[in-house]
């Protein structure tokens, strides 16, 4: 965080001092919500979660050296604090406080039902070529790690990728008035949290909050493959960019091959010029995120040339999104257990069958396809009717076996079963019961999916199959 007085902090968050004598102390370290992570010259914002109260821990905080706290209670502590009705609500204000300090920070903001992180990865990886770059860590992308993200900014930092997630209609508006946007991407409108928004149209809605934030002076980034999200261009006065497989799309891809690894390779064209990109990342899904990050790139006044020679150079940086590993029996492990949706299972589904088909000829008949699947939750009622088109496209695609998990996936295993494959179909109750499943029928060069939303822990499924020894 770039260095603040506490007076400063005080004004900022519109609270007042607490056990202070000297309201011109610098604070010029971290801002942590965790008491663990503190260090020396931090400030401590007490955050009162479900599980923790962070109120507990501001003495741990001080003795580990925080200079500060911001506190919604009293506390009975002789160092500094200051004191506000909301503490989430005062890291907000905190972050935009030091954004508004800032007149030469360009907010790059994101959203969409999925993707986000994985382009958030990419732009952290291309932007840092334009001058220095903050992006959050994972899924940094609420009231709470977006700001902390924010506060991470100083005086030299040029651009801020700002994540932003939405489980409600204002969420996305409340993240752009922490971090206003001057480039403000839309990635798609899908089914996540469906059961939350109650339809995809409540989503676009949403999600379009963001375009509404650009500021006028900025640029609007919409996928013009997606019906709902091209309709936002009405939703913003900024310049618009389009980006997607469409003629006629500002950023435009063409050409897209997979390789045997299952990454792909595409052409994008741009006002009339053209450039290949090799992205070192599993999953044509990615084709798109890649040029969303592309038209960022280019409405920063980035050149194509080098945007796609830093494309073909990025690597993942978050865990379990499409992480592919072999065993030391050539088993090949795609865990891709982070979370999971209709549209990024679909995506994970298609490139599982891209990578066991690829080389099959040089292996025979014995390169076969493995799909660990799990509830897809927070689809409300639309859940039954996803599972079983996910089953069903399991068949589709080829997939010889799958194992679902959970009762709560059993329309999967039951949409399989009806299209005659309950032979390379087994439901299990457990993460463990799939594991032992596995042991006992995975060979050399056979190829394994893992994905399900997080809380169901599937994750713990690829680490293991990844220690199996045939």
């Amino acid at each position: 965080m770039i260095s603040l007085n506490l007076a400063d902090i005080a004004a900022l968050v519109g609270g007042s001092l607490r056990q202070v004598t000297d309201d011109s102390i610098a604070v010029g370290g971290d801002v942590r919500i965790d008491s663990r992570l503190v260090a020396p010259g931090d400030l401590f914002v007490a955050i009162a979660g479900e599980q923790f109260d962070g109120h507990d821990f501001v003495p741990q905080a001080m003795d580990r050296g925080a200079i500060a706290a911001i506190a919604s209670r009293d506390l009975d502590v002789p160092t500094p604090y200051v004191l506000v009705d909301d503490t989430v609500l005062a890291l907000g204000r905190l972050a935009r406080g030091v954004v508004d300090r800032l007149p030469d920070l360009t907010v790059v903001a994101l959203t969409g039902s999925s993707g986000k992180t994985s382009t958030k990865d990419l732009l952290a990886q291309v932007l840092p070529a334009l001058g220095p770059t903050i992006a959050p860590q994972g899924s940094f992308n609420n009231e709470t790690g977006l700001p902390l993200t924010a506060l991470g900014v100083d005086r030299d930092t040029r651009f801020l990728v700002a994540e932003m997630g939405a489980r409600g209609i204002g969420h996305v508006r409340y993240l752009c008035e922490i971090t206003p946007p001057k480039i403000g991407i839309v990635l798609n409108v899908g089914s996540a949290h469906v059961g939350e928004f109650g339809s995809r149209a409540a989503i676009a809605q949403a999600k379009g909050e963001l375009i509404e934030a650009v500021v006028e002076d900025g640029v609007a980034i919409l996928n013009d493959d997606d019906d709902l999200v091209r309709e936002m261009r009405s939703r913003t006065s900024a310049r618009v960019l389009t980006f997607g497989r469409r003629d006629g799309a500002d950023v435009r891809v063409s050409d897209v091959a997979m390789s045997a690894q299952g990454t792909p390779s595409f052409t994008v064209h741009v006002a009339g010029d053209s450039a290949r990109i090799d992205l070192p990342l599993v999953g044509e899904h990615h084709v798109l995120n890649a040029a969303a990050v592309v038209a960022a790139g280019v409405a920063v006044g980035a050149p194509l040339t080098a945007l796609a020679d830093q494309l073909s150079t990025v690597r993942a940086l978050s865990r379990w999104r499409m992480e592919v590993s072999t065993t030391q029996d050539d088993v090949t492990i795609i865990n891709d257990a982070y979370n999971a949706n209709p549209e990024s299972v679909a995506a994970a589904l298609r490139a599982l069958m891209v990578i066991s088909h690829s080389g099959a000829a040089e292996v025979s008949a014995t390169r076969r396809s493995f799909a660990v699947l799990g509830e897809m939750r927070e689809l409300g009622e639309s859940s039954q009717a996803a599972h079983e088109e996910i089953g069903r496209l399991t068949v589709e695609l080829g997939v010889e076996q799958v194992v679902v998990v959970g009762a709560a996936a059993r329309a999967i295993a039951d949409a399989r079963s009806a299209a005659g494959m309950s032979e390379g179909t087994k439901l299990v109750d457990t993460a463990r019961a799939a594991v032992e499943v596995l042991s006992t029928e995975l060979r050399s060069n056979d190829v394994v999916l893992v994905k399900a939303s997080r809380a169901v822990g599937l994750d713990a499924v690829a680490a293991e199959l990844a220690g199996l020894r045939s």
